[in-house]
């Protein structure tokens, strides 16, 4: 859990979230809490005073964390009503976060995106193309000379790289995102590096993707901007 809140969000030298680890640098949420197998982990925007760290923190120790199962999503009710006394709630997210095992299941390969090859990527997933320079590794699967699933780096860090992946609606169901997650898994692993694999409740299609992997799920994420 800690690799993959340090892969979501930069942190200033107390352990505090700044902004999100993307190209766009949004700012990073005010409260996030992580379930896993290891207990919480909680962490805050540098800017959210002490105050209203500790109604924070005390909400949590009340919420009996402990007992959920981590496929059950995180109530986030309680914490929603606490910060939205300070500032109205912009935004809220949820949802699993997946290691890979140590044997990955085997598929065909996909093809390596680089600079040299792009064009790949038009038409059909065309908004990734920006992502060649700043998302390596990337790999896709090719079908009649255009790419109809990808997977790339989008957030990284000294000990982690987290999945972004798509597949073009049209093509899906057809094992062609496990192909280009895998291919994109080895090569983080070749760079010495930790592969993750994270999404929200409300895509299946992305849950679907962990289970054809067996993905192991060690933890639930919540964050609330």
């Amino acid at each position: 859990m800690r690799l993959h809140v340090e892969a979501l969000f930069t942190h200033d030298d107390d352990g505090c979230l700044v902004r999100s680890n993307e190209p766009s640098g949004a700012l990073a949420p005010r409260f996030f809490l992580g379930r896993s197998a290891d207990g919480v982990t909680l962490r805050f925007r540098h800017d959210v005073d002490a105050d209203l760290r500790r109604e924070l923190e005390t909400a949590v120790a009340d919420h009996a964390l402990d007992a959920l199962a981590l496929d059950s999503p995180t109530d986030p009710s309680r914490y929603c009503d606490i910060l939205a006394r300070h500032a109205p709630v912009e935004k809220m997210e949820s949802g699993p976060a997946f290691a890979f095992p140590r044997e990955l299941r085997p598929f065909d390969e996909a093809v390596r995106v680089t600079d040299t090859n792009a064009a790949v990527l038009r038409p059909l997933l065309e908004p990734w193309v920006p992502d060649v320079q700043v998302g390596q590794p990337m790999f896709a699967v090719v079908v009649d000379g255009h790419a109809v699933s990808v997977c790339c780096s989008v957030r990284e860090t000294a000990d982690a790289f987290e999945a972004g992946v798509e597949t073009v609606p049209a093509h899906r169901r057809r094992g062609y995102a496990p192909r280009a997650v895998t291919a994109w898994a080895r090569e983080v692993r070749a760079m010495g590096r930790v592969p993750l694999y994270s999404t929200s409740w409300q895509n299946e299609a992305s849950r679907v993707v962990a289970r054809a992997l067996g993905l192991i799920h060690f933890g639930t994420d919540l964050y609330i901007a």
